[in-house]
């Protein structure tokens, strides 16, 4: 009994979140996106994530990434990707995230999400049909304080690192074995384009004036680096 309640409370909330992202458009993605990146530069540790984001190859964002369970949980979001290189930013293309787990958990939570990548294999995890965080690449929590130290010193070191701004139930919230694929609906709506690659998205210079704000404000991010 216990698992159907699951199992149903778990559907109930995957159709809502699903009604949610219907109406998701790539320029909803690309305002939440400088909603999400406003409201971390503000936060006092901002200089942690402009740290790592610094040198980074690429930023991925989730404006909201749904997340709900009752024993069996579920997760998903839209978001998109630039590549940053030689202090310029490259994009977007567009993705989704999705994933199950089974554990004691109960809950709800919309979950901000930036992913700042530090390689070249953690890029190409976002242009892929399908690539398993955690397994196919390997993705961490975003480390802060002392902890940068290691996470930057190319020992070790993750594709993909993670931070969060969390509203709801859910203490925490890990990536381990989400799925990351492509969005080709976005990326043609956004590029206007039939068979328009990611691959190719990450190789023309954000200078669409859709993504003018955005790109200024990682930019104003970076600039709180230590």
């Amino acid at each position: 009994m216990r698992k159907f309640l699951g199992v149903l409370v778990l559907l109930l909330c995957v159709s809502f979140a699903g009604a949610a992202f219907a109406a998701t458009t790539p320029d909803k993605i690309i305002a939440d996106s400088l909603g999400v990146i406003k409201e971390m530069t503000a936060k006092d540790d901002a200089k942690d994530v402009a740290e790592m984001l610094k040198d980074a190859k690429a930023v991925a964002i989730v404006p909201s990434l749904f997340k709900a369970g009752f024993l069996f949980g579920g997760e998903y979001g839209e978001g998109l990707i630039l590549r940053h290189e030689n202090g310029k930013w490259f994009g977007p293309g567009f993705y989704n995230i999705s994933g199950g787990s089974f554990g004691l958990q109960v809950g709800a939570q919309s979950i901000a999400l930036v992913l700042v990548i530090t390689n070249e294999k953690g890029v190409n995890a976002f242009l892929k049909s399908k690539s398993k965080l955690g397994g196919d690449v390997a993705v961490a929590a975003g480390p802060v304080g002392r902890r940068i130290e290691g996470a930057t010193d190319g020992k070790g070191k993750a594709s993909i690192y993670s931070y969060s701004i969390s509203r709801g139930l859910f203490a925490g919230v890990s990536l381990e074995g989400s799925i990351v694929g492509i969005s080709v609906k976005r990326d043609e709506q956004y590029w206007n384009k039939k068979n328009f690659k990611a691959v190719d998205a990450l190789k023309v210079q954000a200078t669409d004036p859709r993504m003018k704000d955005l790109t200024k404000a990682l930019d104003e991010l970076i600039k709180k680096a230590k």
